[in-house]
């Protein structure tokens, strides 16, 4: 059996990167379930996915403080290296009319301090920002429900190729036994005279393809469990044990018991694109508003003193306030808004029909899945039928050799059949098992 080393790359593609670990401290045997919980606690990319949650929800409170009324200070001291000169006109001073007089108004030093209060009564881009703040949580939200459901199937599809690879190591062992006794045997009738040299060299060539399979099915097993382990976000150097039976996954399959209800809307996808429809429509109200005024009112109370001296302390401070209304509203910018209008009409419609196209794909994924589904486990069937029947030829074959009715090349033809049926059969229920995943994410049941 070849292990489908496009587990690794099945891995990188989704980035169930994960969290080293303490394996001292944890559990060495894991279900599938328990494995999957493993990666849903220790994984990088759920970490930054969560990361991304509380984020939306400080921007959330960011967008709605914005509307809140807001506070600012201000305080400032100046020193006039020259004081303005202003001209007045000479005649109120007695002066030929056409002369001006240079007067310097101020005192070389001032200071002020103030405080400013405002707060928006109504914009009406204030209100679809606080409801787009909200999307962008949900979304953020489904992105990382999206992460959990690829690192699940990640994870499974690791457990299933670990639990395949040790069954096809037992198996490999077990055929290397009988063969190992077989060539035994054989030699044992060659040094008595009743075998001929070649069936000898021939059994041993067997015996040695049977080595080959058990050495290539422990090395399977170790890739497999680097892979799992990795998925998982487990330690690398340390051992893991599976405890799920593989049984218990296929007899479900074979017998047809799974059964889906699918509803696209329902599926984390088509969520997706409902949400980026709703995040257009939300900027498609957000460029309409623009065509509404902004009110607001404001405080400001402050505080000044002036003297020719540098220190203010001591001088007497001259309070001002003051309260009012603005009202601001464009009138005209020779159609820009209309044009920006026009374009997030076209991106709404755009995301629309983005969000069709998802639940149509869905629907087409589930039924392709479901047909697949259906194909695998027949073949699934018929491979198994095979792998026993090719067990039974061999194990006639071994008799017949035993006996000297059949020879060497017939026995080592018999051999190769039954181990390329036994991989057809792996490879047919690893082709059931990802055929079930596709369909439980196809149905958005995973």
């Amino acid at each position: 059996m070849k292990l489908k080393l496009r587990m690794y790359l099945l891995l990188l593609a989704i980035g169930v990167a994960t969290f080293g670990v303490n394996a001292q401290e944890e559990s060495t045997s894991f279900s599938l379930e328990k494995a999957q919980q493993f990666a849903m606690e220790n994984s990088y990319v759920l970490h930054n996915t969560s990361q991304d949650i509380i984020i939306a929800q400080k921007k959330v409170w960011e967008t709605i403080s914005t509307g809140l009324p807001q506070v600012s200070g201000s305080a400032n001291y100046n020193m006039f290296l020259k004081l303005p000169v202003s001209l007045l006109p000479g005649e109120f001073f007695g002066e030929p009319a056409g002369t001006y007089i240079p007067v310097k108004f101020g005192q070389d030093y001032n200071s002020n301090f103030g405080l400013n209060v405002s707060q928006v009564i109504f914009d009406g881009s204030y209100i679809v920002g606080v409801g787009s703040s909200q999307l962008y949580l949900n979304l953020s939200k489904q992105a990382h429900e999206k992460v959990e459901i690829d690192i699940r199937d990640a994870v499974t599809q690791a457990y299933y190729m670990v639990l395949i690879s040790e069954r096809y190591k037992i198996v490999m062992e077990e055929n290397l036994v009988n063969t190992q006794k077989m060539y035994n045997e054989t030699k044992i009738y060659y040094d008595n005279g009743f075998r001929e040299e070649q069936d000898v060299s021939q059994v041993k060539i067997i015996l040695k393809n049977a080595e080959n399979e058990v050495l290539k099915a422990n090395r399977e097993i170790s890739v497999a469990k680097v892979v799992l382990k990795y998925a998982m976000g487990y330690d690398l150097e340390t051992e893991i044990n599976l405890t799920s039976d593989l049984e218990n996954f296929l007899l479900p399959l074979v017998a047809r018991e799974n059964s889906f209800n699918f509803e696209s809307n329902n599926h984390i996808d088509y969520r997706l694109a409902h949400s980026n429809f709703q995040v257009s429509e939300k900027l498609l109200k957000l460029e309409k508003v623009t065509y509404m005024p902004r009110l607001s009112g404001f405080y400001n109370f402050s505080k000044t003193a002036y003297s020719n001296e540098a220190n203010l302390i001591k001088n007497e401070w001259f309070p001002s306030s003051l309260v009012g209304f603005q009202l601001t509203m464009k009138l005209f910018n020779s159609g820009q808004k209309r044009s920006k209008v026009q374009q997030a009409k076209i991106e709404l419609d755009k995301a629309k029909t983005q969000r069709k196209l998802a639940e149509i794909t869905l629907q087409k994924d589930y039924l392709t899945a479901s047909a697949e589904m259906e194909s695998a486990i027949e073949r699934y069937e018929n491979d198994r039928e095979n792998r026993e029947l090719a067990k039974g030829i061999l194990d006639k074959t071994k008799i017949k050799f035993k006996n000297g009715i059949s020879g060497s090349s017939e026995l080592s033809q018999i051999e190769t059949q039954y181990i390329n049926s036994f991989q057809a059969l792996v490879a047919s229920t690893m082709q059931l098992l990802q055929s079930d995943l596709k369909l439980k994410k196809a149905a958005g049941s995973l």
